[in-house]
């Protein structure tokens, strides 16, 4: 058997050290880089502990969900860029001290400004807050007009299907 670290045969039985964690078989010589391995004691493992569920008196309670799609009424103003650079120009900001006010990155403003990008909710909310502007606009079903639809004759009004 050859030692582990130095790699010359070993004669006598090999001394087991651990080094660094590391458990080897080394020589005499060797043995003095690390410290006498006992017995392999298994490592532990800790088991968190879990706290029951409380019980609870009484009758549950319902709760009322949002609405996932009633956010979907609000979109951005138009040309919401120009919006947003003459609010923050009014105000002498520049696009960094902006940036800086939102704790956001200059090239983002930068960006948003020139409409490369739309902000994100998250992004949206601190510029509003910061230029004190409104960038969202409610656009609902009162908004759609169906006069549109009967404007004039479609080719559904001419064709007729025949079948075979």
């Amino acid at each position: 058997m050859e030692c582990e670290i130095c790699g010359t045969e070993i004669k006598e039985k090999p001394t087991d050290v651990t080094i660094d964690g590391s458990h080897l078989k080394v020589c005499s010589k060797c043995s003095q880089y690390g410290n006498a391995a006992r017995a392999r004691s298994p490592v532990s493992r800790k088991i968190s502990p879990v706290s029951p569920k409380p019980i609870r008196n009484g009758p549950k309670r319902t709760t009322s969900r949002r609405d996932p799609f009633a956010e979907l009424d609000d979109e951005l103003v138009d040309e919401y860029e120009t919006v947003m650079r003459e609010a923050r120009e009014k105000r002498g900001w520049t696009q960094e001290v902006l940036a800086i006010k939102i704790k956001e990155k200059a090239s983002l403003i930068k960006k948003i400004e020139r409409g490369e990008i739309t902000p994100e909710d998250s992004v949206r909310k601190k510029i509003e807050k910061a230029l004190n502007v409104i960038l969202m606009e409610r656009v609902g079903k009162d908004d759609w007009n169906d006069d549109r639809l009967n404007n004039g004759t479609t080719l559904g009004d001419i064709v007729t299907i025949k079948k075979k």
